[in-house]
């Protein structure tokens, strides 16, 4: 790293939202408890797949991948922004900002994939369900699922290894409340074409080309559903595939917000803000989506917390 001719950089300073110290605390208590919800309703959900046998098909064997892909993105960003708050430092070292730009591009990527190979599992479930159980076996699954990692780290490494190449400027100062590869090469006093080329090639491949996958998958989906006679038949269809359809609005709603605002207003505070939607929380409201709007999460998840609840009585009673 190089200011100018060969001053090194060692660290960046993330501003952060506000300079207030009450407001500081406030947003500190507020990150903690979407974070804590985060972690405890995606785990609950892996923990309700993985205890009960029925739940182990290959839609639910996706949705426990997205649940730990979402404990994995919201945990690369947020606790260095808690700690950043509590000990009123705003600062994180040139090697600490790398390593969240790789990581969460493999797990925002991820997510992406994820959700396209779940809309893949949804397509084949209603368009060629007599098929379904011969196409989506255990290995094709599994192969599934390793290849979204395959990509995702590929796409990260060749994103962030091309950071190595930049200097940077005397201002290193980061607008934002975690190292956002877009505002770290705004800061480069070095030529980033090679940077930008990357960045829009990998969006193409790992984004674009994905949604457009999904697009086509509920397209089709649509089509099926639509040539079912009774309409009980059609809810019923429609209903397997309601909760991912919506954490694919919000998931692409909110990035698709993000570039806008962005496009907009670069140095707006819109653009922080809406990075928390998809930061944090939508990774908090995927558990309560998937849960809430199906029969069999929702019975899973009863029995693990009567189970908790009578253990804890037992041990209440014990130590009585």
């Amino acid at each position: 790293m190089e200011i100018g001719n060969q001053t090194c950089v060692p660290e960046f300073v993330l501003l952060g939202f506000s300079a207030k110290s009450e407001i500081q605390f406030i947003l500190f208590g507020l990150f903690l408890s979407v974070y804590l919800v985060t972690i405890i309703g995606n785990l609950l959900i892996i923990l309700a797949i993985s205890s009960d046998s029925h739940l182990h098909t290959p839609m639910y064997f996706f949705l426990s991948n997205l649940s730990f892909t979402d404990i994995c993105f919201t945990s690369t960003t947020v606790p260095k922004m808690l700690v950043n708050i509590q000990t009123q430092s705003k600062v994180i070292t040139y090697a600490g900002c790398l390593t969240q730009i790789f990581f969460f591009t493999v797990f925002g990527c991820l997510d992406n994939l994820i959700l396209t190979v779940m809309a893949y599992d949804r397509f084949v479930a209603i368009c060629h369900p007599l098929h379904y159980t011969v196409i989506m076996n255990a290995q094709f699954c599994g192969l599934l699922v390793l290849g979204a990692w395959c990509i995702s780290i590929m796409g990260s490494l060749l994103e962030t290894l091309t950071i190595l190449r930049l200097s940077f400027c005397a201002n290193i100062e980061i607008p934002h409340f975690f190292c956002d590869l877009p505002e770290v090469l705004k800061l480069a006093c070095s030529d980033i074409l090679i940077n930008n080329i990357v960045v829009y090639c990998a969006t193409g491949l790992l984004a674009v080309i994905p949604f457009s996958g999904i697009l086509f998958s509920y397209y089709q989906i649509v089509s099926s559903i639509l040539r079912i006679s009774s309409v009980e038949g059609k809810y019923r269809a429609f209903s397997t595939c309601g909760s991912h359809l919506s954490v694919v609005s919000l998931f692409y709603g909110t990035s698709l917000g993000v570039y806008l605002s962005s496009a907009a207003t670069p140095s707006s505070r819109m653009n922080m803000m809406t990075s928390v939607m998809y930061t944090m929380v939508i990774p908090m409201l995927n558990p309560f989506i998937y849960s809430l709007r199906n029969r069999d999460m929702k019975g899973v998840l009863g029995r693990l917390l009567g189970r908790w609840m009578l253990l804890n009585d037992e041990v209440i009673a014990g130590l009585s």
